[in-house]
């Protein structure tokens, strides 16, 4: 420790301080320099060792030395003799532990400890030598003899250090050669719980007995749930759990597999010893753990389907001081609680209505929305782009009873007709009503059309403009497509949207979490309302652990209790799906022109020469319009300067782009070119329809439905136009065009989620070509280093990680200038 340094006025503090603090230096006389200089020395002696490490062995007593307790879980009849209990076979006895008394013979739990000493490799773990053999015969060491020159001096050298750490080995320091020291069962469990975790954070070596890492070695709780349903009752079609709905329960208190009764548990209790072996295994006695498992015991009654697969799925809870070991219910839930429910379940047959075939894994889906239907939960439909999310949904409608009542499904504009033309082909039987333009039924006018269609479709903005209207009908589902539009809790649609009665919500989108995990507790909200936890307590459970210090533990958590209600398959996997071809993505490297380095120059300069007067927002708003600026003079200078001059010639990009365009239509094939800005997309059109001599379309987020419509229908037409610049917002999603083999990203989007979705327009089901992706990047800008960024991204959103594109106005003003500066081998000309 610090322990003089520490001290009111000392210099530790000062150095804490200024380690944690915003102010990197402090000031201290020499003299309390000096012992901190001491004193920090020390502390690095105890905390780092050499190449060859003490090694720690915890020996258990032989089964011979221990008097085990019988326990008994009924009172025996008197007179008669308690079965036999064979130590070494777990399953001997029935019924679990039996007795009430430990029997004569000695005290329970007893037997003697060794704690054995020995020296490791560091490096090498399994090269081990007992501390026996370093006494009465050092040079016989093997693979240790080249690592230290003097073994014995080595050995107390390393065990004087563990006892710094843990002064109980004092006792065993007090022998000129020590090999092992001798523990009760107390000294025994206090190594187990504190000096084993301690010696290995040090990088020393510690081997314990394997039963101390199981959750069999302690007590644990159980809970058991019985569903209110009377048993063979059929359920309706309104029928379902529901999260708000209420279940019976019980606890159990177990030890491992074997469950204790209350007289057990009081009966461990008065042992007071902390480690006892219990039919064959040693188990710790944690007297908080028994006095929680008794009130446990005391307590039933019921608690609703959230509480419970929280509970469940959680799995880490703490109901006062004792685990969860299980949650177990019956029926449906059970089916839910066990995991894995999708490859569970058996694959469903479309129903009648719905013309058309629906491969294995898209029956599979079919089973599985069907599934949470019968529960009254929702669920969140994440296929990747083009496994046909649409059509699963269209048979789950298909499959709905005539007096369910209707579907609301919300989605942006531009899928609207998309989704009409699919139901039309798919299930021609449903009676489909759009909400949607200034000439829609508003008050009982819509109240007679929704009740009299089975699937009302509406945008995300008409959905808050009339969030009374649409709360005013008892839907029997609410479909919300391209999820991701709700993501951000707080605005309106997604607060009109979560407000509409449903006994079903179900969410569809190709990505869950795009950016933050946040957004994943808003859709997870829509879908099951209450499932995660109020929004605060999310984020500090799951949010912040996950994206500030990457808990892996957190992570797996989390997945745990979002993953009965996440269906998400990916195209790349050759057992769902092979009927797509590769898709082949390629990063392209552009360089500037002179003219694009010199204003790219001028912005950075303007930048910083701005910076260093600005702070907070102004800071930050400067920052993110500078990197605007800078893709682009990336794309083009006149893009920036808006002044209608002509594109031939000036950007390294529209070569490449020119270079490109001219194998493709040489091939006879066609192409898809994004862009996140609408106005260089305008330019782009006119530009290549005047070199190409071809019609190239344009689609973006100033088109009404029907142009878009009339747009994609003629791209995707045998003779229709080659090229099709797309706004990436307004075309990134939704639509089918796989009449496009190429597909290029002119300018980045810092977001993989929303790149891949948009490559996805042409990469789904019905493409019969490789697909090739070519991602443009201009070599040594801010472009080209952030490409190292997004494949960071990628597989942080994976792991269901994600960062927000902030990160960048929060860096110093040295790292802004390093990612901004533009480097060597940027412009050849």
């Amino acid at each position: 420790t610090l322990a003089r340094g520490l001290r009111p006025g000392g210099p530790a503090l000062a150095w804490l301080a200024a380690l944690a603090g915003p102010r990197r230096d402090f000031t201290v006389d020499p003299a309390a320099l000096a012992t901190l200089r001491a004193e920090l020395d020390a502390w690095q002696r105890d905390a780092a060792g050499g190449p060859v490490r003490a090694s720690f062995r915890l020996v258990e007593p032989a089964p011979d030395e221990v008097t085990e307790p019988i326990l008994a879980t009924r009172p025996a009849p008197a007179g008669t003799v308690p079965p036999a209990v064979d130590p070494t076979d777990p399953d001997s006895a029935e019924g679990g532990l039996v007795g009430a008394e430990p029997i004569e013979g000695g005290p329970v739990g007893g037997g003697r400890w060794r704690l054995e000493f020995g020296l490791q490799a560091a490096d090498e773990p399994g090269l081990h030598v007992d501390a026996g053999q370093v006494w009465r015969a050092p040079q016989t060491l093997g693979g240790l003899a080249g690592r230290t020159a003097s073994p014995q001096e080595t050995l107390l050298a390393e065990l004087g250090r563990a006892s710094r750490l843990w002064p109980d080995l004092d006792a065993a320091l007090r022998t000129a050669a020590p090999e092992a020291m001798e523990l009760d069962v107390e000294g025994a469990h206090r190594f187990l719980s504190e000096g084993a975790p301690v010696l290995h954070a040090a990088g020393f070596g510690v081997l314990l007995p394997s039963w101390w890492q199981r959750p069999s070695a302690r007590i644990g709780a159980r809970l058991r749930a019985r569903s209110r349903t009377a048993p063979g009752t059929v359920a309706g079609a309104d029928a379902g759990v529901g999260l708000d709905a209420l279940v019976d329960y019980r606890w159990e208190v177990a030890l491992g597999d074997q469950p204790l009764s209350a007289e057990e548990l009081a009966a461990l209790a008065e042992m007071k010893t902390p480690l006892v072996r219990l039919r064959g295994r040693w188990v710790e006695l944690d007297p908080g753990r028994l006095a929680a498992g008794l009130r446990l015991l005391r307590s039933a009654g019921e608690l609703t389907v959230a509480d419970l697969l929280r509970l469940g799925l959680a799995d880490g809870e703490d109901t006062g001081a004792l685990p969860v070991l299980e949650v177990t219910a019956d029926g449906a839930l059970g089916d839910l609680l066990a995991g894995a429910v999708e490859r569970r379940l058996t694959p469903l047959d479309p129903p009648p209505g719905f013309q058309g075939t629906l491969r294995p894994y898209q029956r599979r889906g079919l089973a599985w929305l069907a599934f949470l239907r019968s529960l009254g939960l929702g669920g969140v439909l994440a296929d990747d782009m083009g496994l046909g999310k649409t059509v699963q949904l269209l048979a789950l409608l298909a499959g709905d009873p005539p007096d369910a009542g209707p579907t609301l499904l919300v989605c942006p504009m531009s899928l609207v007709g998309n989704w009409q033309r699919e139901a039309a082909r798919f299930t021609p039987g449903l009676r489909v009503h759009v909400h949607h333009g200034a000439e829609r039924a508003r008050g009982s006018e819509f109240t007679t059309a929704a009740h009299s269609a089975d699937l009302v479709l509406t945008t995300y903005s008409v959905a808050a403009r009339d969030a009374v209207d649409l709360a005013g009908i008892d839907w029997h589902r609410v479909v919300v497509d391209e999820a991701q539009a709700i993501k951000n809790a707080s605005t309106r649609q997604a607060e009109a949207v979560r407000a509409l009665p449903a006994r079903q919500r179900v969410a569809v989108t190709g990505t869950p979490v795009e950016n933050r995990l946040a957004d994943l507790w808003s859709i997870m909200q829509f879908a099951n309302p209450g499932l995660l936890g109020p929004a605060a307590t999310f984020r500090k459970r799951f949010a912040e652990p996950i994206e500030r210090h990457g808990d892996a533990e957190a992570a797996e958590r989390l997945r745990r209790i979002t993953g009965p209600f996440v269906l998400r398959r990916l195209k790349t996997d050759s057992s769902i799906i092979s009927d797509l071809p590769e898709k082949l993505e390629m990063e392209v490297l552009c360089n500037l022109t002179a003219e694009q380095a010199a204003l790219y120059r001028v912005v950075v300069d303007d930048m910083l020469a701005r910076i260093e007067s600005s702070d907070g927002i102004e800071r930050r708003g400067l920052v993110l319009a500078t990197m605007t600026r800078l893709k682009q003079v990336c794309n083009h200078p006149a893009q920036l300067l808006r002044d209608g001059s002509p594109l031939e010639g000036r950007s390294g990009k529209l070569a490449r782009l020119t270079e490109i365009l001219e194998e493709v239509l040489a091939a006879g094939e066609r192409a898809l070119l994004f862009t996140q800005y609408a106005e260089f997309g305008a330019m782009l059109r006119g530009h290549l329809s005047a070199r190409f001599g071809r019609e190239v379309l344009f689609l973006h987020g100033g088109l009404g439905k029907a142009e878009r419509d009339a747009m994609v229908q003629r791209f995707q037409s045998a003779d229709g136009p080659p090229l099709f610049v797309l706004s990436l917002k307004a075309g990134g999603t939704g639509l089918t065009l796989t009449a496009a083999n190429h597909v290029v990203h002119v300018d980045r989007w810092w977001n993989p989620a929303v790149e891949d979705q948009a490559t996805d327009r042409a990469f789904r089901i019905g493409q019969r070509r490789r697909v090739q992706v070519r991602k443009f990047v201009c070599a040594g800008t801010v472009e080209e280093k952030v490409a190292a960024l997004i494949a960071d991204k990628r597989s942080l959103a994976e792991r269901v990680v994600g960062t927000g594109e902030q990160w960048i106005t929060e860096l110093s003003t040295g790292q802004l200038r390093e990612l901004f500066a533009l480097e060597a081998g940027a412009v050849v000309e």
